[in-house]
């Protein structure tokens, strides 16, 4: 129950790090509602972490609830790293893309 606490009292300051920096204008809107969210999410997972831990044992995981939300949230880093190497593949794919037409045309302006 400490550690909950304790855990509780780490989210409430990062919510707070959060605001002060969204309302001096350094993180744009998206990612204030972007890090609102995840740790709003964090917070409440805390709060329910008890039915977590029923609910995995009623799912038949030999885990805790806590360890459950750790499986999952590797797999959801998991992903996320897979789209962003996807998209850093497209980036790079348009920067040659540029890069090329760029050299094709400073070469026809240099022929001219």
């Amino acid at each position: 129950m400490f550690q909950e606490f304790i855990a509780l009292a780490v989210i409430v300051f990062f919510l707070l790090r959060l605001g002060w920096q969204f309302y001096k204008d350094q993180i744009p809107k998206s990612q204030f509602i972007f890090w609102l969210s995840f740790w709003g999410v964090a917070g409440l997972l805390l709060i329910y972490i008890r039915q977590i831990d029923q609910l995995a044992a009623r799912l038949g995981f030999s885990s805790s609830g806590i360890q459950l939300l750790l499986y999952v949230a590797v797999a959801v880093i998991f992903y996320v790293i897979f789209r962003l190497r996807l998209k850093l593949a497209q980036m790079e794919k348009d920067i040659t893309e540029l890069t090329r037409l760029a050299a094709i045309s400073e070469r026809d302006k240099n022929k001219s």
